[in-house]
Formats: C-alpha cells, sequence, structure tokens
C-alpha cells in the first residue's frame, strides 16, 4: 500500500517510510489536566487515532505514546518560556472556589496531585467512550510528566554539557537557539524574527539575562510554586517543551521517531522547542521523520465560547444524550488539514450516518453472518485503505463506504468481514459501552423514532427493534402509529 502524509517540516505530501517496518513510532501531544477537554482537544486525538488504524489497516505495528501533561504548562504557553500561571495551580485556585459552594470533585484542591489525577482519569473515560485506542495500551503508553522529572533533568544536564543550554544570571536554565541553526525551520520564524517578537510574544522580565530573545526556557528555580522538585539548579520544576522530548525518548526508546502529531498551534514554540531540545542532546539529524498538524475546531463558524454556548465537552453532549459515536464520527470526517466547522445539524447528520451503519450489522446479525476474513486485496477494501493512504482522505474514505452500503448484500459473511474492517477505522459501529443512555434528547429520540420508520419500510425489522429498544433504555415510550412511530419521554 503506497502512503502518503503531508509534513509540516518540509511542507509537502511526502511517500511515508517507516524507519523500522513494520513498526511505527508516534508521539502525540495529549492533555494538559487541569480541566475538562473539549471536543477541539478531542479533535486532535481522534486524528492521532484514525492515523495509528490507517497505518494498521496498511499492516504496521504501531506504538503511540500519548502524554499527560501535569506540570509546567502555562496559562500564557504562545511565549516560548511560558508565561502568565501554572495550568495545575489555576485549577487548584479554581477548585478551592468550588469547594467553598460544596462542588469540589476532589478532597484537596491544595493538592496537585489529586487535581491532575482526577482530570487525568476524566479524559480517560471520555477517550474510552470515543474509542481512542491508546487508553486501552500499556499505562507507560499515556505517561505523566511528573514521572519523568529525572529524564528531564539528565536531558537538561546534556543540554549544558553540548553547549546548548546555561543557566543564566536569574538562576533559570535556557536552551541557546543560536547554536541550533534550524531552529525555525519547522515554523518558518528565523532568530531576526524572533529578535523583535516575531512569531510569539517573548517574556519580558528575563530578557536582560538571556543571550538572545527567543532563548527558552528548560527549567525554572521557583521554591514557592505549587510543584516543585530538587535539581542541581534550585528546587523549581520543567519547561513545558523539555517534558515531551524526554518522555518520548524514555518511553518509545529511541532518538529518532517516525511520526510526532498534535494541533497546528502547538507548531511554534512548543515543538520548534523539542526539535532544538532533542537534536540537540541526541547530535541526530531529526527528531520525528513526520510532523503532521490537525487544524482548529470551530462552532457555528466561530471560536468555542462559553459565554455563549458554544463551549462543549465530551461529557457535556454525552450527558445531553448524545452517542459518543456519533461524535467520533462527527469530529473525524473532516480532513485533519481543514478547519471543521462542528454545529449540531452535523452532529445529527453524523448520528444517522453511524445509524446505517449499525443497520447494515444489525441485517448481518440477524442472519448469524460470520466474518469471512477480508483483507487489502477485497476491492471495497483496498479503495477505503487508498483513501486514507492519500494524507488520510476521510471524505473519499467514507464515499466508499456509504456507495458499497447501497448495494445489496450477495454474501454475507464477506459483507460481515468488510464492515469488521471498515469500522477497525472508524470505530463507530460498537456502541460506547460505559455510555450513559437516560440522557437522549427528545430531537434525536425523535431522530430514532424517523430512523424505525425507515427501517421497517425497508424490511429491516431487526434494526427496527434495536433503534425501538434503544429507545426504551433511554426513558422512552415507543408506539406505533398511523402517521409513524411516536415517542414519549417517560423518565425525567
Amino acid at each position: 500500500m503506497n502512503i502518503r502524509f503531508h509534513n509540516t517540516l518540509t511542507k509537502r505530501l511526502e511517500p511515508f517510510e517507516p524507519i523500522d517496518p513494520p513498526l511505527v513510532t508516534m508521539y502525540n501531544c495529549g492533555p494538559t489536566v487541569y480541566d475538562y477537554a473539549h471536543i477541539g482537544n478531542f479533535r486532535t486525538f481522534l486524528f492521532a487515532d484514525l492515523l495509528r488504524r490507517t497505518l494498521e489497516l496498511a499492516g504496521c505495528r504501531v506504538r503511540q505514546v500519548m502524554n499527560i501533561t501535569d506540570v509546567g504548562h502555562m496559562t500564557e504557553d504562545d511565549v516560548a518560556d511560558g508565561a502568565g500561571e501554572d495550568k495545575m495551580q489555576l485549577a487548584a485556585r479554581r477548585l478551592k472556589e468550588a469547594k467553598k459552594a460544596g462542588q469540589a470533585p476532589v478532597d484537596d484542591p491544595d493538592d496537585p496531585y489529586q487535581v491532575a489525577d482526577y482530570y487525568a482519569k476524566a479524559f480517560i473515560q471520555d477517550a474510552h467512550l470515543l474509542g481512542l485506542k491508546v487508553v486501552d495500551d500499556d499505562a507507560r503508553m499515556m505517561p505523566r510528566a511528573t514521572q519523568y522529572i529525572d529524564a528531564m533533568q539528565r536531558m537538561i544536564q546534556t543540554l549544558i554539557d553540548r553547549g546548548h543550554a546555561y543557566v543564566a544570571a536569574d538562576r533559570c536554565v535556557y536552551y541557546s537557539v543560536q547554536t541550533f541553526p534550524d531552529y525555525g525551520r519547522l515554523s518558518g520564524n528565523t532568530l531576526d524574527q524572533l529578535r523583535d517578537g516575531a512569531g510569539g510574544r517573548l517574556l519580558d522580565e528575563h530578557q536582560a539575562v538571556k543571550k538572545h530573545p527567543a532563548d527558552f526556557l528548560l527549567w525554572k528555580p521557583d521554591a514557592a510554586h505549587i510543584m516543585k522538585w530538587p535539581s542541581p539548579w534550585g528546587d523549581g520544576y520543567p519547561g513545558w517543551h523539555i517534558e515531551c522530548s524526554a518522555m518520548s525518548r524514555e518511553v518509545l526508546g529511541q532518538d529518532v521517531i517516525d511520526i510526532h502529531t498534535s494541533a497546528e498551534d502547538n507548531i511554534f514554540p512548543h515543538h520548534e522547542c523539542e526539535i532544538a531540545q532533542s537534536r540537540g542532546c541526541t547530535g541526530a539529524d531529526a527528531f520525528a521523520r513526520l510532523w503532521m498538524h490537525a487544524r482548529h475546531l470551530m462552532v457555528d463558524g466561530q471560536k468555542m465560547s462559553k459565554s455563549k454556548g458554544t463551549f462543549f465537552t465530551v461529557r457535556d453532549l454525552v450527558a445531553d444524550g448524545v452517542d459518543p459515536k456519533a461524535l467520533r464520527y462527527e469530529l473525524i470526517k473532516s480532513h485533519y488539514r481543514s478547519n471543521m466547522n462542528f454545529t449540531r445539524q452535523g452532529l445529527a447528520d453524523s448520528g444517522r450516518a453511524v445509524a446505517r451503519l449499525r443497520q447494515r450489522q444489525a441485517e448481518l446479525d440477524e442472519i448469524g453472518a460470520m466474518a469471512a476474513n477480508v483483507d487489502l486485496s477485497h476491492p471495497v477494501i483496498a479503495q477505503f485503505a487508498a483513501a486514507l493512504a492519500d494524507d488520510l482522505n476521510i471524505s473519499a474514505a467514507l464515499a466508499v463506504v456509504f456507495k458499497w452500503l447501497a448495494e445489496p448484500v450477495t454474501d454475507a459473511a464477506e459483507a460481515a468481514g468488510v464492515l469488521a474492517k471498515i469500522d477497525s477505522v472508524l470505530a463507530v459501529v460498537e456502541p460506547a459501552a460505559d455510555a450513559p443512555t437516560r440522557g437522549l434528547s427528545e430531537a434525536d429520540a425523535r431522530n430514532l423514532a424517523h430512523q424505525i420508520d425507515e427501517a421497517r419500510a425497508g424490511r429491516n425489522y431487526a434494526a427496527a427493534d434495536a433503534l425501538r429498544q434503544t429507545l426504551i433504555d433511554a426513558g422512552y415510550a415507543v408506539k406505533t402509529t398511523k402517521d409513524g412511530t411516536a415517542v414519549t419521554r417517560t423518565l425525567a
């Protein structure tokens, strides 16, 4: 299978060839666990999951790492040093206020480890609902930054020893960008631009002690910080950027990895700094051979806004009755390098698409079809895989799927095998095991009632019965009338 992806580093589509096939090593910037992850975060995480599943469809063995940031990520992370307040400290202060109102989810909001653990577990619960494979891997594949402080300190010392870092007059350790000629290659920034503050604001309080304005923080001594560790440079905490460099190297065990992904807002400064640190430490000519970045998610054409009621977390939507797998479908159905516009109508459309896939599964289950062994030589799977191999062209891949669904089933075992192979990537046919069902909205209930009528009209009685049971489980009375299926909420 010929695979090609867009490389942010080279700004072009490139054939993908793993360093050590069939193994693929992949690092994804994960959540900062100071709050619940929102759907924009999960759009990026699901892009990485779709990438992994596509590579596995192609026969690769993927070792995927997604870190959990629980220290050192500042509120103003567009600054190379990280300005503002540590997000864990912000969360602790917010939860202290919540505790006064009797609403804090942790016993001691002053304990940052309790705060981080609570939100990390919440993230993993949401990720399970959406079908992210990494959360089912060995726990080491989701390393927490606080568990790798020693590795970060070793890396910082190596950078000092190799002349890439220095201890400044303010006792902070900085990376010297002038020692790394490729600094700025990923983002397109030059050192001259960065000297003038382009490509990311610079933190004024540190400028007097730096060798160059773009030099970025590796370690900050701060005995008063909410999370701190002893170090050769004083009790303090690591810079955000060094965390990913250290965890990637420690967990994946390689100086150079195959793929690094995240959202586009991490290109600078975070990923630019990761490259400088990693290559400065190892001397290798690359850190990741392929860099892939997802673009932003909008809601109704605008940035998510709490004041406008357009800021959504996964658990908000699930509690409102949204099928987690319909949400997964909605968040993966747009190309990762295009901005995505999330709307309620789009989500409803995704729910209907998932229902069609489940309807086919119900039909096959009704006749007891056992899935045949279907591989990439099958014409439907070959077309589906070829579309995904073309820089994750999900629209073309889904077009193949729904063209196939519109055709009559001539071989039930073959059809079951094709559906299983398709769903190994889409991961939407099987309902989320832990999803609450009683929060189904009335609008979604009416939509399911309409699907019951469509299924019956097509003599798909098994699918109609399955949809009817979904409504009953969600607390609705279901009646057949002369005007079609009617639903009435029976439970609050």
